[in-house]
């Protein structure tokens, strides 16, 4: 039996990025691993709605480099630009608070993603809505299917939702596929999401993989 893994892992280096990018001796590396990751689950417990596909930090030395790719980079940013001042401060007061090994020069950049359609972690969000308002899972499924198909660079997409569905004392799971998703090869552009729907009886995993074709080296 093969084991499930997680799209992103083999694919590291050959043509997916680091989320955090950055390099530190033995001695910080530690309090650095820590300030990434208690500061990615802050930002993504505070912006979930908002439509963030990814949070990416840059470290160097002294400086320090948050991009905050979102698909409504209106709403983050706000009028003339309060939203990410209010955003910056924020960050800046829970780095405080929770003592988190910090560089003072640190710059906040919100990016625009161009089709959301096309994104799994908008998509998994997308599905997390339309069942915390209650509608049918497999309606909320198809419907979700048919609009990232519509794009024209998406080759293939599967949603798999796990827990209470319906409402059901039994907990389940289901997916639909549409197109192909081949895992098996490394230079398959494979974009996958998790996400949760939280219910009024528990909440139900949603998981996302969406095929682009496959990424060859430019010559």
């Amino acid at each position: 039996m093969s084991h499930s893994v997680h799209p992103y892992s083999h694919r590291l280096g050959i043509i997916r990025d680091w989320k955090s990018r950055w390099f530190s001796s033995n001695k910080d590396f530690r309090d650095a691993l820590k300030a990434d990751i208690t500061l990615r689950e802050y930002l993504e417990k505070k912006m979930r709605g908002l439509y963030v596909a990814s949070i990416e930090m840059e470290r160097s030395q002294k400086s320090c480099r948050i991009i905050i790719k979102t698909s409504r980079p209106g709403v983050i940013i706000g009028r003339s630009g309060e939203g990410s001042v209010k955003l910056r401060n924020d960050i800046i007061k829970y780095v405080k608070r929770h003592r988190l090994a910090f560089p003072a020069d640190f710059k906040l950049d919100i990016e625009e993603i161009k089709s959301p359609e096309s994104n799994a972690a908008i998509v998994a969000y997308m599905c997390a809505e339309g069942l915390e308002k209650r509608m049918p899972f497999r309606r909320v499924m198809k419907q979700t299917i048919e609009k990232v198909m519509a794009n024209r660079d998406v080759q293939g997409v599967r949603i798999y939702l796990g827990g209470r569905l319906g409402g059901a004392e039994m907990a389940r799971c289901e997916d639909l596929k549409k197109g192909r998703i081949p895992l098996q090869t490394l230079r398959a552009d494979i974009d996958y999401a998790q996400e949760k729907a939280h219910m009024t009886y528990g909440d139900i995993g949603i998981k996302v993989w969406i095929y682009k074709g496959e990424i060859f080296k430019k010559k």
